[in-house]
């Protein structure tokens, strides 16, 4: 792979590491200011945050002169922005590296570029700019339908080097440019790179910070501006960081980490702010976990979501990218506007009740909630590792389902996975053998499915008022399609364990 000088990473992203003390439904641990050292007062109960912690050293990015400490997402503006420093607050013009949309936000963002830059302007530069459908794709609706049109006449018109077309939609696998949800398109296709910033016109484009990249959904009037520019004025945003330690049990996953979060600041919690996510636990998660991680950075309103790039991530990036790409890390002295710790081995499988991301619960204690439906999909959780961990609870189980369990993967890739990668311990079963014989439906086509409800005819919509444990990431009134319908987010585990039951479920009921 061409590539700049890659900055290694230390070996441990943090030294700060929790206590001991058992402390319920809350992970997180009180904290007192950092020393250089690791001695440190017994943790108390009461939750606070950290200010102006120390970290590990870390060697700084080639930002010109620096003169103050920087954190990661300050260091890719600044560099963005041919700035030396940059502190929280100011206001820059950014280069940007790859802009994304979709068929909802494409027409939009077309027209507007058109109106402000001419009929006739071409945008800034067709190789970095990526135009993904993903959304409303599998539906006779006729203005959704039009809105893949359009794509595709202004894809042709500007000659745009990364269009995933579809075009035939009764049967997704003779479409070989037909990708899937964007946020995961995007990295299997190579357009995510540490320290580059990447816009997309989809809230959940967060999801690429995982790359140790700036990453943001932004709306189609900023959208329209840096298709005929490159450029975006962006306020810079303080960093809240997470030190995530300890073993990972084998019954949670990372979308039990990013509940424990939301639940803990609330959805407005990191509202215009940077979240950076570091520990033992970040490093031990694969590349398709720490997406997971950034993707629900936004259902806690923060502006971005950043994992600082290591040997997991160059690994991954190996054959996805020839392009040259410099990671960055937060300076040692870099300022933090809070920081949370949690010991990730005391935390116990959540799920989020109605209706908001942040009213988080134990799932042992949601264990009489009677549910119609799972949904197993999504930017959240429709990737390769998600419906490995489903297979491996159905595995465990031998039974079947008890409910309709509907079965989305995010990419025609993911799909392709789905059968035909073993499930570990399975003897040779892949995820659709399991499935099929658990009693799921047959594995959709790859789209956004019903985790943004979407036309009437779409894939698993719930059109009636339905109880669903879903791995998406909201469940606000409406989300999947009824108003009155009931979303309980969950990791894959949790959800498959209740499918199981036609009951929320924690999945120790099926792994331990």
């Amino acid at each position: 792979m061409a590539s700049s000088t890659v900055i290694p990473p230390p070996s441990s992203a943090s030294s700060f590491v929790a206590g001991k003390k058992e402390y319920g439904l809350s992970g997180f641990l009180a904290s007192q200011p950092f020393s250089s050292g690791r001695s440190r007062k017994p943790a108390a109960k009461k939750i606070v945050s950290v200010m102006a912690p120390r970290q590990t050293e870390r060697k700084p990015a080639a930002t010109g002169s620096v003169k103050n400490a920087m954190t990661m997402t300050e260091k890719i503006l600044a560099r963005a922005s041919e700035k030396s420093e940059l502190s929280p607050g100011e206001n820059v013009w950014v280069d940007v590296d790859v802009l994304m949309t979709h068929d909802v936000c494409g027409p939009g963002s077309f027209g507007i570029f058109k109106k402000e830059f001419g009929e006739t302007a071409k945008v800034w530069d067709r190789e970095k700019i990526v135009i993904i459908p993903d959304h409303y794709i599998f539906t006779s609706d006729e203005r959704a339908n039009r809105n893949v049109d359009i794509l595709r006449d202004f894809c042709k018109e500007q000659d745009i080097k990364y269009f995933y077309d579809i075009k035939d939609l009764s049967d997704f696998k003779v479409n070989p440019d037909y990708k899937g949800v964007c946020h995961i398109a995007l990295a299997q296709e190579g357009h995510c790179r540490p320290g580059e910033v990447l816009l997309g016109t989809d809230s959940h484009t967060c999801t690429a910070g995982a790359f140790g990249q700036f990453a943001t959904g932004i709306g189609n009037t900023d959208a329209g501006f840096a298709l005929g520019t490159g450029k975006i004025l962006l306020k810079v945003p303080p960093t809240l960081r997470f030190v995530m330690e300890g073993e990972m049990p084998e019954y949670l996953l990372a979308k039990d980490l990013i509940l424990q979060i939301i639940g803990e600041i609330s959805v407005s919690g990191a509202t215009y702010k940077s979240m950076e996510f570091v520990g033992s636990t970040v490093e031990s998660l694969n590349m398709e976990e720490r997406m997971t991680l950034c993707n629900m950075v936004v259902e806690a309103g923060g502006k971005n979501g950043v994992v600082p790039a290591d040997s997991t991530t160059f690994e991954y990036l190996k054959d996805k990218t020839s392009k040259p790409y410099e990671p960055v890390y937060s300076d040692e002295k870099a300022r933090f506007l809070s920081e949370y710790r949690f010991d990730v081995s005391k935390l116990e499988p959540l799920v989020a009740k109605p209706h908001s991301p942040d009213k988080r619960a134990l799932a042992r204690e949601c264990k009489d909630v009677k549910i119609d439906r799972v949904y197993i999909g999504s930017c959240t959780g429709g990737k390769t590792e998600d419906f490995l961990a489903a297979a491996k609870v159905f595995l465990a189980s031998g039974k079947k389902v008890k409910v309709p369990t509907f079965v989305v993967p995010a990419t025609q890739k993911v799909w392709m996975d789905v059968y035909t990668l073993p499930v570990p311990g399975s003897g040779g079963k892949t995820c659709s053998q399991i499935f099929e014989e658990a009693g799921c439906d047959t594995p959709a086509s790859p789209s956004c499915g019903a985790c943004l409800g979407g036309p009437r005819d779409t894939y698993a919509r719930m059109n009636e008022p339905k109880v669903c444990v879903s791995t998406t990431n909201r469940n606000f009134p409406g989300r999947m399609g009824h108003k009155e319908g009931q979303i309980y987010l969950a990791s894959p585990f949790t959800a498959a364990a209740s499918a199981l039951t036609g009951y929320v479920t924690d999945p120790r009921d099926f792994l331990q």
